[in-house]
């Protein structure tokens, strides 16, 4: 794909998607990190759903340590892999207070260092948060990229380096929720939704389909 194709392709999406941003809903950075270690293997309705009740409780490392890991886990039962969940949040928590004053740090191996937060996490924060150009690549993005004939790579961290590498640098920031949004929306992962696709001229896929 050329860099005239990629660059036609993001401006489509971003006609299409106005508004690129992260469906989780969340009022602090702290929020956010604490949505986005419970959205792994989960999804973004299921984890609102939890801490709409959660952070109107305990929105701060210090109220989340206080409800203690059972009294945590009460709030977040209903998201796959809450034991363990429950378990990094509650250490996540404490290096915050131990580290970081309570406060969201601003650098990957500071984040990568806090338990529950690998580097989709941290990728996440870095954009989302803080407004960095980074691509945090979840499975819609992993799918989608290998579909549509953005990357060709087998493991999320490959995919990660060829997106960076070929996405233009005016779309780089928007790239990671224009891309999850349109996997999750339109290039599904059964049935995609080709004939709604304001990209299917510019994808592989679809190519190879009509064919």
């Amino acid at each position: 794909m050329t860099h005239q194709t990629i660059s036609r392709l993001f401006e489509q999406l971003a006609i299409a998607i106005p508004k690129p941003t992260t469906e989780l809903v969340y009022r602090s950075h702290f929020e956010l990190l604490i949505s986005v270690v419970l959205s792994a293997q989960a999804t973004d309705k299921s984890v609102n759903k939890a801490t709409k009740l959660l952070f109107s409780v305990a929105n701060t490392p210090e109220k989340i340590l206080a409800l203690g890991e059972e009294g945590l886990k009460t709030y977040i039962k209903t998201i796959g892999l809450f034991n363990t969940k429950a378990t990094h949040i509650m250490a996540l928590c404490q290096k915050l207070l131990e580290l970081h004053n309570g406060e969201v740090p601003h650098t990957r191996a500071e984040l990568e260092n806090l338990a529950g937060v690998g580097r989709k996490t941290a990728n996440v924060m870095l954009n989302t948060a803080f407004g960095e150009p980074t691509i945090a690549v979840d499975t819609h993005i992993f799918r989608v990229a290998n579909r549509i004939g953005l990357a060709h790579a087998t493991t999320v961290l490959a995919v990660e380096k060829e997106l960076l590498r070929v996405i233009p640098e005016k779309f780089k920031h928007d790239a990671h929720h224009l891309l999850i949004l349109h996997g999750r929306y339109i290039c599904m992962a059964r049935k995609p939704l080709c004939e709604r696709c304001v990209i299917s001229g510019y994808c592989e896929f679809f190519k190879l389909a009509a064919h």
